[in-house]
């Protein structure tokens, strides 16, 4: 009898898919076990998607401790990367279509370093958008975060209750809002010289 060829050594045992935990980065998260993977993980993006490969033989809460640590190391290397004017430029464009059926159509859209205090800004009658050079090397989902604000403006230019439901379609929303509070909070903190002790 011919062995079957969907469980040929080396080839996945079983794969499933689910939603990723909120803040990942991607759409939907793909498990791929393997009968030949004794010990190493690995996991990378596959467009939307995050694939995670795993050894056959691990317990379920073993499969999600790894997808969760996977999905983190994943996102560091990811916001090591920065992005330049253009490809900024065509983030948002992608964001907003995907989340405002593209109708915010930023007329540029640019990193700045004279922007201290604010992480964007944007100027409706201009089109323009302005990212603060600090959020560089911040998460993907963060960055994704100011630019989704920054678009909303040209829909809704102030933060009433419009400009929040606009935001509402973005999943990320309250996590990327709650680590840029943990940065601001982080710069008051004092800084101690000596740490440890003398």
């Amino acid at each position: 009898m011919p062995a079957d060829p969907l469980h040929r050594a080396g080839t996945p045992q079983r794969s499933t898919t689910s939603l990723p935990p909120s803040g990942s980065g991607a759409s939907a998260i793909e498990v791929r076990r393997s009968s030949r993977r004794r010990r190493t993980v690995s996991a990378y993006r596959e467009g939307d998607r995050t694939v995670v490969l795993i050894p056959a033989r691990m317990s379920e809460a073993e499969e999600q401790r790894w997808v969760s640590v996977m999905l983190d190391k994943l996102a560091a290397q990811e916001s090591k990367r920065v992005l330049g004017d253009a490809e900024l430029a065509e983030r948002a464009q992608r964001l907003s279509t995907q989340y405002f059926d593209g109708r915010a159509r930023p007329n540029s859209v640019r990193w700045v370093t004279n922007q201290n205090t604010r992480w964007g800004s944007c100027t409706p009658s201009e089109g323009s958008i302005r990212l603060s050079h600090r959020l560089q090397g911040m998460p993907e989902y963060v960055v994704d975060y100011v630019l989704l604000h920054e678009l909303a403006h040209l829909l809704v230019p102030g933060h009433g209750p419009r400009f929040w439901r606009l935001l509402e379609a973005y999943p990320r929303t309250e996590r990327a809002r709650g680590y840029l509070e943990g940065v601001v909070a982080a710069e008051r903190l004092p800084h101690l010289s000596g740490a440890g002790g003398e």
